[in-house]
């Protein structure tokens, strides 16, 4: 399965040319997102529909021993879908018509059986249990498909930590215990450990397709942090930001957020202790620009943030002091990315981080989280920019290999040509772990972008 889905994608994706890559590799800035192909919405949706057959039939089994679920249920009505059901279903699917059921079952054998019980069958990758238009007989379906089978544990999704683990609405929980024979109540067992591998665990197949979507997302940056489109004194960081929105939309690439871009120059405040530094106003030779931005796309999702300089007139790069800064915001990526190990807790590795930064003496704060199917993706919290301490909010989560996240955080150093005024580094790329190392999916911000 993996080669027949690597073949499809790969035959209609325009892939990062070579000497891009190699850019990539250096550090090097993108030129322009308009040397990228991306899909038309059409066209995603055989590559979106085997990368989803491939998860249901090689990882979803794997999960749900891992969880020890001999079902899942899946239950949720139009306007009030889950927020693990469009990871779940075919494309072009737009929501839970009147009210769908999905039911994993996990055979003796170890593979799954995928059923639908709702008014509109999917078809594959799933097998219709029942379709029909009466909710009383389409609930009562429900209930002999579950007692048929005699699942000893089934998942459902009810949590109190982890929201996208938490879809089942009050009314269908009590829907479900009025269908169901009374002692079926006490087999019903939160999901949250199965939901939160599912949205944190990529394939092969999605992470050989991650790169060329992080290469789009740091394109665009590039792009917007050029002449194209600023002109010192007259273009507001406002219309950066913009810019940046409505370039992603004409590309039909989704934001998942508004895009901030920001500025700092000599004169502002900006102090060590100052969580974030940067104002929205218009750009001027001589100024730090700063943009967070995020898209989806083939259902996986960046979060890149990247830093500019605006040139001055005599200058032909950034000052020294601006440089060795960046240097020092790389050094702690370094710094963070050395701590991923399998099986360490978010809370673990940002307390290794803050040690090995502090005895450098580098003034940081780390806020990384994963990535995948939404931007804030479950899975380990490591650090948040209001909370550098322990948190219990994914922080005692587990590291797993072949996850994605957003290496996000920020340092403060004082800059000489700035008379010691303190400059802050705001950096955010998209890396898997592999298990052993973190690979940034389309290389890191090394080196400053220049407004010329």
């Amino acid at each position: 399965m993996k080669t027949i889905i690597t073949a499809a994608f790969l035959s209609l994706i325009t892939v990062v040319p070579a000497t891009w890559a190699a850019e990539f590799s250096q550090g090097r800035q993108l030129s322009s997102a308009a040397d990228f192909a991306v899909l038309a919405p059409r066209d995603r949706v055989n590559t979106e529909n085997l990368i989803l057959t491939e998860r249901l039939d090689s990882l979803l089994p794997q999960l749900m021993a891992e969880a020890k679920l001999d079902m899942w249920l899946v239950i949720n009505r139009e306007y009030s879908e889950d927020p693990v059901y469009f990871t779940l279903v075919p494309q072009p699917t737009f929501a839970a018509r009147r009210t769908t059921m999905l039911v994993f079952y996990r055979k003796a054998d170890g593979s799954v059986e995928r059923l639908s019980v709702n008014r509109y069958p999917f078809g594959a990758p799933y097998t219709s249990a029942w379709s029909g238009g009466d909710l009383t007989e389409q609930w009562q379906a429900l209930a002999q498909v579950i007692t048929e089978r005699k699942p000893q544990r089934i998942g459902i999704n009810v949590s109190a930590d982890w929201a996208v683990a938490d879809g089942l609405t009050k009314a269908m929980h009590q829907l479900l215990l009025d269908v169901l024979p009374k002692d079926y109540a006490s087999r019903l067992v939160s999901a949250e450990p199965l939901v939160v591998r599912w949205m944190e665990q990529r394939t092969a197949a999605e992470l050989e397709l991650y790169p060329h979507i992080v290469s789009l997302a740091r394109a665009v940056i590039a792009e917007a942090f050029s002449a194209k489109v600023i002109t010192p004194g007259v273009t507001t960081t406002d219309d950066v930001a913009w810019y940046i929105r409505q370039r992603y939309e004409a590309l039909g690439l989704p934001v998942w957020f508004m895009p901030d871009v920001n500025s700092q120059r000599p004169g502002d405040e900006c102090k060590a202790d100052s969580p974030f530094c940067g104002q929205s106003r218009v750009i001027h030779r001589g100024d730090v620009l700063h943009t967070d931005v995020g898209i989806c796309y083939l259902k996986l999702c960046t979060d890149t943030q990247e830093m500019a300089y605006v040139l001055k007139a005599d200058e032909q790069d950034a000052p020294a002091g601006l440089i060795k800064a960046l240097a020092t915001g790389n050094q702690w990526q370094d710094n963070l990315t050395q701590q991923f190990k399998t099986g360490r807790t978010g809370n673990e590795i940002l307390a290794a981080t803050i040690k090995e930064t502090k005895k450098q003496g580098i003034i940081s704060s780390t806020y990384t989280h994963p990535l995948g199917f939404v931007g804030h993706a479950p899975g380990p919290t490591i650090g948040m920019w209001d909370n550098q301490g322990p948190t219990s909010d994914g922080g005692e989560w587990p590291l797993y290999a072949n996850t994605a996240y957003a290496i996000e955080g920020n340092i403060k150093q004082q800059v000489p040509e700035w008379n010691g005024q303190y400059v802050q580094i705001k950096l955010e790329q998209s890396a898997y772990f592999d298990g052993k190392q973190v690979i940034y999916l389309a290389g890191r911000q090394t080196k400053w972008h220049l407004v010329r």
